[in-house]
């Protein structure tokens, strides 16, 4: 009865063995197919925000563009008409002019108010305050009151140029083009 009755253990084992081994396999398979379609879902989220980040870098940049387009040009019309002011020769064209840069200002600064880093926004608002109070100089020397002098107003645009150049850097660091650390300071040698 021992062969017998391990023959039949055996044959009872092999027989479930061979019904079990299928169950077992499908939870093998499923279980891989889990952390395979794991690993796909967490390389298209990796892929997601990659693009997402790419995306705000992109539009950043564009608004940054913009906005140093708007704030060249306002500055530079506001020292052309500045000079028409001093000549005494204002002409309808270049108030003109003036006005629609300035427009062209605030609306680059308004799309930046929603889109610059707040380090860049700081810059701006403070750059756009002091481009502001230069234009309201400006209209009070055409106007007959003046609070500067034409020769003071212009360095203060001149000041402004320099200003540009800081907001402009930091506009640059903000992109990741520029490294804080290798700023050129204003006496010209790298900063190690």
């Amino acid at each position: 009865m021992d062969n017998g009755l391990t023959a039949l253990i055996a044959a009872l084992v092999g027989v479930t063995g061979t019904l079990v081994a299928p169950i077992f396999s499908q939870r093998i398979v499923t279980r891989v197919q889990e952390r395979q379609f794991e690993r796909q879902q967490q390389a298209v989220q990796a892929q997601w925000m990659r693009d997402r980040e790419e995306a705000r870098l992109s539009e950043r940049r564009a608004c940054y563009v913009a906005t140093n387009t708007a704030y060249r040009r306002y500055r530079i019309q506001l020292m052309n008409y500045l000079w028409d002011v001093h000549q005494g020769t204002v002409t309808t064209a270049a108030r003109d002019e003036l006005e629609a840069a300035r427009h062209a200002h605030h609306a680059a600064f308004a799309e930046a108010q929603l889109i610059a880093s707040s380090v860049v926004l700081a810059e701006l608002d403070a750059v756009a305050k002091e481009l502001g109070e230069t234009y309201r100089r400006v209209k009070r020397l055409e106007e007959g009151n003046p609070v500067r002098s034409f020769e003071e107003i212009e360095q203060d645009l001149q000041d402004l140029w320099e200003r540009w150049k800081q907001m402009r850097s930091m506009m640059r660091t903000c992109l990741g083009v520029e490294d804080p650390s290798l700023r050129v300071p204003q006496g010209g040698a790298v900063n190690p």
